[in-house]
């Protein structure tokens, strides 16, 4: 089984380069989009047998992109960049099956808005990343890149499998639970979860339309946060995702503490230190009792979007949907509208109570999943993203080294909602602190 040292190849060449240090090559000419895709493809070609990230690649279709760029000035930070797309997430010239039976073979007639805006950019669409059943907890054919027999996480499974594995420097997600924060950090990868709505949803399967986001996967904070800048044209630079300045911290263990496993817990309490060490101010912030009721509340709301977001699959399709999101859904169509009502209510509370409590603070952390990648059987549990999540709060994972069984183990940082430029430029300088550099 690979270990983390044999992601990276030997002569790895252009796939060791960030999104941003390709962008300044290209923007150079010392190098061309089109030997980056193809060094991507070859990756691909090479492990994509073990690893199963994607849904679909079209190689020739790939280069097209590229040489076609090659021959054009740059568009922007994003030109000639690979990027992979959740397989939830409409491409008109690539099959989206929303990593269901149900649409296998399914083409859209039209790009999701994101993707279409990628396209404007000048980035290259390099295939489908494998997502979940309906990017819920189903597990699709991915496994993790560090350790075969390990999930990747769900349900941006093969986003932040193919980004940790070297196949592409950048990937969509998305999240409605935990999707996007979970398999950044079983993989070992910077997964940005925006705030809610910053990324324009058009086009994406939808399941709960007061949770779903679309969110990043890169390898470095600065490639997830350009390109969200890009998509969403927040003013952020390069520039801007430089301070020096250690950010005031909130140490925010959460009512689920007591299910981290002592790896993630040494772990998280490891990063605050070192982050402190290095000029952040680090102290603990306690929650409001209702606080713990936010995971249950998250699931109670989102399966009662679910029950009505797939009305036609459930209706039409039943036989080809999997037993466990058949429960979900059953359990959805039980929440009453006045359950679903008190929920809203819960959450808009807890969403006032944090907005004055982040006053004093630019960022929390908190873990960003229980334990290290379990089995390949399932994707893990949610518990450490659902209230952020539900909560609509920018977040981002980023790799805080290997945990007991020797697999990667992620923290989170949490900012205000409308922070997202204070999360990227606060998560750059921890970025720098955790990685030595």
């Amino acid at each position: 089984m690979p270990g983390a040292s044999d992601l990276i190849p030997p002569q790895a060449g252009h796939l060791l380069l960030s999104a941003a240090e390709a962008s300044s090559a290209i923007h150079a000419g010392t190098l061309t989009s089109e030997a980056l895709v193809s060094a991507c493809l070859e990756r691909i070609a090479l492990r994509e047998g073990a690893v199963q990230a994607w849904a679909f690649v079209d190689p020739e279709l790939a280069l097209a992109q590229a040489r076609a760029l090659d021959r054009e000035p740059p568009r922007s930070w994003l030109h000639g960049i690979p990027i992979g797309i959740k397989d939830v997430i409409d491409t008109c010239d690539l099959p989206t099956a929303y990593g269901s039976p149900i649409y296998q073979g399914h083409r859209p007639v039209a790009d999701a808005a994101c993707v279409a805006q990628i396209r404007e950019l000048g980035g290259v669409i390099l295939g489908k990343t494998v997502s979940t059943e309906f990017a819920t907890r189903h597990p699709n054919k991915t496994r993790n890149p560090h350790r075969l027999t390990q999930t990747p996480g769900g349900s941006s499974s093969g986003s932040a499998a193919a980004v940790a594995d070297f196949m592409v420097p950048l990937a969509l997600g998305t999240q409605t639970s935990s999707s996007v924060i979970r398999p950044a950090a079983y993989c070992g990868v910077v997964g940005y979860k925006p705030g809610f709505g910053l990324i324009n949803r058009a086009g994406m399967k939808f399941l709960a339309e007061s949770l779903d986001t679309i969110g990043i996967l890169s390898r470095s904070v600065t490639d997830a946060g350009m390109l969200a800048a890009l998509l969403s044209g927040l003013p952020v630079g390069r520039a801007s995702l430089k301070s020096g300045k250690g950010p005031r911290i909130g140490l925010c263990k959460t009512p689920w503490w007591s299910e981290a496993s002592p790896s993630v817990q040494q772990s998280l309490l490891q990063c605050a230190e070192r982050l402190r060490k290095a000029g952040a101010t680090v102290s603990e912030i306690d929650l409001p009792p209702e606080f713990a009721e936010l995971n249950e509340v998250q699931i109670r709301l989102s399966s009662y979007e679910f029950f009505r977001a797939l009305t036609h699959e459930r209706v039409r399709h039943p036989e080809k949907i999997s037993a466990s999101l058949t429960s979900r859904i059953a359990a959805g169509g039980r929440v009453t509208r006045q359950d679903y009502e008190a929920a809203v209510a819960l959450m808009k509370r807890c969403q006032h109570w944090m907005e004055d409590a982040m006053s004093g603070y630019e960022l929390l952390m908190a873990p960003s999943a229980p334990s290290e990648a379990p089995d390949i059987a399932g994707t893990g549990e949610p518990t450490f993203g659902l209230m952020w999540t539900l909560l609509q709060m920018p977040c981002m994972t980023l790799p805080c080294g290997l945990g007991q069984a020797g697999l990667p183990v992620g923290v989170q940082l949490i900012a205000a909602c409308g922070n997202d430029i204070g999360l990227c430029r606060d998560a750059a300088w921890a970025e720098a602190v955790l990685s030595g550099r």
